[in-house]
C-alpha cells in the first residue's frame, strides 16, 4: 500500500517541516472545554448553567465533528527520510505528555463542582458525562504513552487511566490487541454484524481477562507468582484506587453518582473508537491457530485533520499497527486502504445506534472482501441475518458453499 502522494522537500535538499508542529498542541482543547465548562457553570449567570453542564455531548456530537467537517482532510504525510528525526524530537512527548495536568486539573475541578450542594443532581450525571469524555481521551493519550520503553511513560498511562479505572489496557493493548488485531480471537476487534451493545462486554470482559493472562506468564517467566510486587496490573489498580480515595477524600460521597458516570461514558467512549477500528476486517486464516502478518487493509482509517490533532492521530491506525512503537507525529496515511466516511467524532453517534451504523458500515465491509464471507470476521449469530439480507453481494460465496 502506497503513502499518499506528495512531494518530498527532504529529496529537493529542503529540511522537512512538520506542518502541525504548534497544532499539536490542542491536544489539550478535550480537558479545557471541561474546565472552561466548570468555569461558566461556577461564575456565569444562572439562566447559562445548564448550557455549560450540557458541554460533553454538545462537543463530542456537534461541535467537534462540525469542526472535523470545516476543517477538511490533512494532506501532510512526513516522508521516509524525516522519520528518525520526528522520533527523535523531544517535543512531541511533551505535548503528549501536557495532556496530562490539564486532565487532572479537569478532574479536580469537576469533582469540586459536583460536591456543592447547590449543584442539582441532574448537572452532575451531566458533568459526569463531560469528565467521561475527558477521561476517555485521556485514555488515547495513554495508548501512545503504553507504547514506549520508559517505565515513566508507563506509569503516566497509568495515571491517565486511573480515573476509567481501565488500567489494564496498559497491559492488554500492546502485548494482546496488536498480537491478535483483526481475528476472531481478539477481544477488542468487532465483528461483522456485532452490535457495540453486544461488543462492549465482550471487549471489557475479554480484555481484562487476556491482560491478566499476559501479566501472569510474564511474572512465570521471571518466576514469580500474580501476587507479586513487581505485577504492573496491581501497581496500576493502585494507582487508580489511590485516585479515587483522593476524590472522596477531598469531596466526599456527593461526587460518587459522578464518578461512576465518567468511568462508564469514558470506557464508553473508548470502545466505540475501538469498535470502529477493525470493525469486520480479518487477517487471512493459515490455519494451526496461525493468521497472516497484520496489514494496511487490516484496520479502518480516516484523515480528518481536527480528529487527527486532537488524537495524536490515531485515526492513522493502519500505519499504527505496522509500526505500534512509532510515535504519533511520525504516522502515515494510506489512500487505498479502508476508509471511515469521517472522522471518529462524527463516527461515535453512529457505533452507538447499532441500525445507523449497520446502514452505513456493513456493505462497506462487505465489498471490500467482493463479497467472500470466509475472508470476513463475522459474528456468528449474525452469520444467517446476513446472508439473507445482502445475498446479492454474497451470491458467488453461497453457491460456493452450496457446491461445497
Amino acid at each position: 500500500m502506497n503513502a499518499i502522494t506528495q512531494i518530498d522537500p527532504i529529496q529537493q535538499g529542503q529540511p522537512y517541516k512538520d506542518k502541525k508542529r504548534q497544532l499539536w498542541l490542542l491536544g489539550v482543547v478535550i480537558p479545557n472545554i471541561a474546565n472552561t465548562a466548570f468555569l461558566g457553570y461556577q461564575f456565569g449567570p444562572k439562566a447559562t448553567r445548564k448550557l455549560f453542564a450540557s458541554f460533553g455531548p454538545l462537543a463530542l456530537h456537534l461541535v467537534i465533528p462540525a469542526l472535523d467537517k470545516i476543517m477538511g482532510q490533512d494532506p501532510d504525510n512526513p516522508p521516509e527520510e524525516a522519520i528518525a528525526a520526528l522520533e527523535q524530537d523531544p517535543y512531541y512527548a511533551r505535548v503528549t505528555k501536557l495532556f496530562i495536568p490539564f486532565q487532572m486539573i479537569a478532574n479536580l475541578y469537576g469533582n469540586y463542582i459536583v460536591s456543592r450542594a447547590s449543584t442539582p443532581m441532574a448537572d452532575c450525571i451531566l458533568f459526569g458525562h463531560l469528565l467521561g469524555v475527558v477521561n476517555g481521551v485521556a485514555i488515547n493519550t495513554a495508548h501512545e504513552l503504553s507504547h514506549k520503553q520508559g517505565k515513566l511513560e508507563h506509569y503516566l498511562s497509568h495515571l491517565c487511566l486511573a480515573p476509567t479505572g481501565y488500567n489494564h489496557f496498559r497491559i492488554e493493548h500492546p502485548y494482546g490487541h496488536h498480537r491478535r488485531v483483526a481475528t476472531p480471537e481478539d477481544p477488542a476487534s468487532s465483528q461483522l454484524g456485532e452490535s457495540f451493545w453486544q461488543f462492549w462486554p465482550r471487549t471489557i470482559v475479554g480484555s481484562f481477562k487476556s491482560a491478566i493472562e499476559i501479566e501472569t506468564r510474564r511474572l512465570e517467566r521471571k518466576g514469580k507468582k500474580f501476587w507479586s510486587f513487581d505485577n504492573e496490573l496491581i501497581h496500576g489498580w493502585a494507582i487508580s484506587a489511590a485516585y479515587h480515595a483522593l476524590m472522596l477524600k477531598l469531596f466526599g460521597s456527593r461526587i460518587i453518582p459522578t464518578q461512576l458516570t465518567q468511568a462508564f461514558c469514558g470506557i464508553t467512549l473508548f470502545e466505540a473508537v475501538n469498535y470502529m477500528e477493525h470493525y469486520g476486517l480479518k487477517r487471512e486464516d493459515l490455519g494451526n491457530g496461525r493468521y497472516a502478518r497484520t496489514m494496511p487493509e487490516h484496520s479502518w482509517n480516516n484523515n480528518s485533520m481536527l480528529s487527527n490533532v486532537l488524537l495524536y492521530q490515531l485515526q492513522r491506525h493502519s500505519d499504527h499497527h505496522a509500526y505500534p512503537t512509532r510515535s504519533f507525529q511520525s504516522l502515515r496515511h494510506f489512500e487505498h486502504v479502508p476508509q471511515l466516511p469521517a472522522g471518529y467524532a462524527s463516527m461515535v453517534l453512529p457505533a452507538l445506534i447499532p441500525q445507523w451504523w449497520f446502514k452505513l458500515m456493513d456493505e462497506r465491509v462487505i465489498q471490500h472482501y467482493e463479497g467472500q464471507i470466509e475472508r470476513l470476521n463475522v459474528y456468528p449469530k449474525a452469520r444467517n441475518r446476513l446472508l439473507k439480507k445482502y445475498q446479492n453481494l454474497f451470491k458467488k460465496t453461497e453457491q460456493t458453499d452450496d457446491m461445497s
